[in-house]
C-alpha cells in the first residue's frame, strides 16, 4: 500500500460505512481498495445509492 491512513466512507442516506483497509470481498472489492478505485457503478449495499451520496467520515 502507500504508507497514507485508511478511509472511511458513510452513505449519507442510510448509515452504511465503506472501509478501505477492509473493502468488500464479497461484492468483489478486494481490502485495501481505496474509494477512488471503487466502479463508479457501485451502489450501496443497504439502501443502493450512488458513490456521490457517500462522504468520508474520521471513525
Amino acid at each position: 500500500m502507500n504508507g497514507t491512513e485508511w478511509k472511511t466512507w458513510m452513505c449519507l442516506i442510510c448509515g452504511w460505512v465503506y472501509d478501505e483497509e477492509q473493502g468488500m470481498p464479497e461484492d468483489g472489492i478486494v481490502p485495501g481498495t481505496r474509494w477512488e478505485d471503487v466502479p463508479l457503478n457501485w451502489t450501496c449495499p443497504e439502501c443502493g445509492a450512488r458513490k456521490d451520496d457517500f462522504e468520508m467520515v474520521v471513525i
